[in-house]
Parts: C-alpha cells; sequence; structure tokens
C-alpha cells in the first residue's frame, strides 16, 4: 500500500467513523498529500519516524509558521496512528517530532495609555455609556470578555464593592471593584439598565435590550484604541493582561493573582512576571542610556 491509498483509508475513516467535517477533511487531504509527496508516495511498510520529522524540518527551513507546521504535524500523526493501529506500520510514536507553539508576551498598557483609552466613549450617549462601563469592569476586574458579557446583574454588589463571576470549569469567583467602575456603574444603570424592558438577569445590555456580543466589545475596543492613537495591537483580553501585570508590578503574590483571574494552574499565571521583568529591563536599559 502507497502513501497516497492510506490516506485514502484514513480519510475515509475520519468521514465515516469519526464524522469529521467537509473543512477538516479538505484540509487534511492537502496537508497529507504534500507529505506523500515529500516522501515520493512509498509503501506505508518502509515509513518511518524520520519521514515526518524530516518533512517538519523542511517546512520550517521554508519559513512557514508555526501554526501552519502544528496543524500539518498533527494530521501526519493522526496517519500514523491510524496505521499503526491497523499493522500496517511498527512505530514508536514519540519519536514523532511535537512542535511547539511559540509563546508570545501578551500586549499590555501603561496606566497613561489605559487614561487615553478610557477618555474615548462619549458618555453623553447610551452606546458611550455601555462601552466605558464594560472597559471600567474589564479591567477593575480582571475579567476575559467571555465572563464580562455574561455578567448577571444579580451577581454585582455595589454597595460592597464586588462582584461574582463563573468563569472556566464552571468555578466562581469573587472580585473587588475599584471606584471607578462602581462610579460609571451606577451611573450606567440609573440612565440605562434600570429603564430596559426585559426579563435578561445580564448586566450589559443594548438599550433595545439585545445582550451585548464578545464580537462588539472587541470592535469597539479596537475603535478606541485607534481614536486615543494607541500604537499596540490590543484586545479584551490586553486589559487583562494590564490589570495582572499591574498587581504584579505593585507587589501582590503571584497567588493571589491567580485566584483573581480564575487560572487553574499558576504557570498561566507566570507569564506576567516575565512581562513585569521586561518593563523593568526596559527601564534600566532607558535609565543607564548615555546620549
Amino acid at each position: 500500500m502507497t502513501l497516497n491509498e492510506a490516506i485514502y483509508e484514513y480519510l475515509t475513516y475520519l468521514i465515516t467513523e469519526k464524522g469529521d467535517g467537509n473543512k477538516t477533511i479538505i484540509a487534511y487531504k492537502v496537508d497529507l498529500n504534500d507529505f506523500a509527496k515529500f516522501a515520493s508516495n512509498k509503501d506505508v511498510s518502509l515509513l518511518t519516524s524520520k519521514d515526518m520529522n524530516e518533512y517538519l524540518l523542511s517546512l520550517s527551513e521554508r519559513k512557514l509558521k508555526t501554526s501552519s507546521i502544528i496543524r500539518k504535524s498533527m494530521a501526519i500523526k493522526g496517519l500514523y496512528k491510524f496505521l499503526k493501529r491497523d499493522n500496517k506500520i511498527d512505530i514508536t510514536l514519540s519519536e514523532l517530532v511535537s512542535p511547539k507553539k511559540e509563546k508570545t508576551l501578551p500586549v499590555i498598557l501603561s496606566l497613561d495609555e489605559v487614561k487615553a483609552l478610557f477618555k474615548q466613549p462619549d458618555i453623553d450617549t447610551d452606546k458611550g455609556l455601555l462601552d466605558l462601563a464594560m472597559m471600567e469592569v474589564a479591567f477593575s476586574c480582571g475579567l476575559r470578555v467571555s465572563e464580562l458579557v455574561s455578567l448577571r446583574k444579580d451577581k454585582i454588589n455595589l454597595k460592597n464593592g464586588y462582584l461574582k463571576v463563573l468563569g472556566k470549569g464552571k468555578k466562581e469567583r469573587i472580585l473587588p471593584i475599584n471606584e471607578e467602575a462602581i462610579s460609571i456603574l451606577r451611573t450606567y444603570d440609573e440612565l440605562i439598565r434600570n429603564k430596559i424592558d426585559t426579563k435578561s438577569n445580564l448586566e450589559f445590555l443594548h438599550r433595545n435590550g439585545k445582550e451585548v456580543s464578545r464580537q462588539y466589545f472587541f470592535l469597539e475596543l479596537k475603535k478606541y484604541a485607534k481614536a486615543s492613537n494607541l500604537n499596540k495591537n490590543i484586545s479584551p483580553h490586553s486589559l487583562r493582561h494590564t490589570f495582572a501585570t499591574i498587581l504584579l508590578e505593585n507587589g501582590a503574590e503571584l497567588r493571589s493573582v491567580q485566584e483573581l483571574l480564575g487560572h487553574a494552574d499558576i504557570e498561566t499565571t507566570q507569564i506576567y512576571t516575565h512581562l513585569s521583568l521586561k518593563k523593568q529591563e526596559n527601564e534600566y536599559h532607558n535609565s543607564m542610556r548615555r546620549e
């Protein structure tokens, strides 16, 4: 059996037994055919782990994006596992290269940039007031955008200055709210939210009662960033990143920040220590520069 024949059987298996969709099948077919071409469509009995590893190396040399290489490696590994299951090959799968996704530091803002950004919404309009209320809450509580748009009205206690959110894994956490967020939320509730005729229990709604989507908040934030001349590719998550970094820079314990962010693993939170160190390094070099 040649590689091309094996690929045909594997794709048929994905369709008939696993029920994979057309987009997945088409992508796998392109990736696997490219691999078969690289391996000269050899007989599968001659296939080795070296074939896949050298193919992935060739992709790196061609300067393909890491995400593309990872996608192709997953397709090939699936083929190898399929062939091994059917006793067509006898290869130790642990010998197959597993390319790692590149770790990039998240975008964060300085406090001056946060202030410039938050000045952009026109709070004399319903839309601007809604947008600023969401921005303030997202930033002051370090919320994920999914947590922000699904925040329930009955989970907010402005009198005592905290809110409850349901994060990943259905885990609820209690978060403090700062004075700026409390103030704008009170105004938003008084002028907009409390006047909306709706059965929805969500805090953030458009004036017509329609739920606010993650895409809406993402696009509005981009618009405000452009208006404030921020030369950074920010997203709703940038507010969360900034929240965590500011806490650590001001002496907060890593474990406390982990709990506030709702991270299951503290290693996820440690990325922000790298951000703090990077900022310190930049400040050091700027201070020590001789001109």
